[in-house]
């Protein structure tokens, strides 16, 4: 059975990547093919390479995509490998428009074997691919110190090191093995206010998937180089999930755009910021009250664009 999925913010994006058409569209993070679908149907001059380090995901979109399959190419990387990829081979043209959806899928949501969420019982790996270390070995092995940093740099958690200390002490007697048990561990920690709409476990569960898929590492990988990547006119849209990548998203086109984003005071600019591209999102672009009603996973969301200058500018 096909997950259910509704693309977020998705004629926004559209609007904003059709003008870059003809040429080659790239999904850096294709999912189940929801944006990848309305961009093809809106623009037959796009070509498309799917991208998705997830090999479930692909698997969705190639049938979703069917109906296209003379315009579209798929491959398994993770973001951070799209510049390179692009750069070193001659199987693809320069792109004229890249996409990135950082969010979590709801193939991987709404997969209890996969692990991301704390509202169902399953194992505890929340791995976007096949590879690399579980959430189950990262809370089972880091010391206290660095889980408490993790939970705090990542989740934004208040309550990082009483989480962290009571998470140690867990495993010394049981290890973590589920999400159950990880989620049942933290709401007894964290006693929620009425008031609070989230659940006591979300910056937990946050801050482990970030940590175990190196998501912060893999944007700052992938932005700037990607966007060298494009040729004049060429356009970029990134939609964001939470404060943590908006920052870098945020700081990154700015620099781009040519603003300095340095510290107040500096006696010069160290940031290294260059005019090279021309933001066309002076505010990041948010779901209606409409949309989030129909979708509440799209209530995060925050979309930004910038289109390539002139390379001598």
């Amino acid at each position: 059975m096909s997950p259910h999925h509704e693309p977020v913010l998705c004629q926004q994006v559209v609007e904003l990547l059709r003008p870059a058409a003809p040429g080659l569209l790239v999904d850096g993070t294709v999912g189940l093919g929801g944006h990848a679908v309305a961009l093809l149907e809106a623009e037959p001059g796009f070509q498309l390479l799917a991208l998705d380090r997830d090999p479930s995901a692909l698997t969705f979109a190639a049938k979703r995509l069917e109906r296209f399959s003379d315009r579209t190419r798929f491959a398994q990387h993770t973001l951070s490998e799209l510049p390179d990829l692009l750069s070193d081979s001659s199987d693809f043209a320069r792109p004229v428009a890249i996409l990135a959806d950082l969010g979590v899928s709801s193939l991987q949501l709404d997969t209890p074997e996969r692990g991301f969420s704390f509202h169902t019982d399953g194992p505890l790996d929340m791995r976007m691919g096949t590879t690399g270390r579980t959430a189950a070995e990262l809370v089972n092995t880091v010391s206290e110190e660095e889980l408490m940093q993790i939970l705090w740099e990542f989740g934004e958690e208040r309550h990082s090191r009483k989480v962290a200390r009571a998470i140690c002490q867990q495993r010394a007697q049981v290890p973590f093995e589920t999400t159950g048990q990880l989620s049942r561990l933290v709401r007894n920690i964290i006693h929620s206010r009425k008031t609070e709409r989230i659940h006591p476990a979300t910056r937990t569960f946050q801050a482990l998937r970030i940590a175990v898929n190196d998501e912060l590492g893999q944007l700052r990988s992938f932005l700037e180089p990607s966007i060298s990547i494009l040729p004049p006119r060429g356009r970029l849209a990134i939609i964001s999930f939470h404060s943590l990548e908006d920052r870098i998203v945020k700081h990154t086109l700015r620099r781009m755009e040519g603003s300095c984003t340095c510290p107040p005071g500096l006696p010069i600019c160290a940031c290294g910021a260059q005019t090279r591209v021309k933001v066309l999102t002076r505010k990041p672009i948010r779901p209606s009250e409409e949309e989030v009603a129909e979708n509440p996973r799209a209530r995060s969301a925050r979309l930004r664009a910038v289109e390539r200058l002139d390379e001598e500018l």
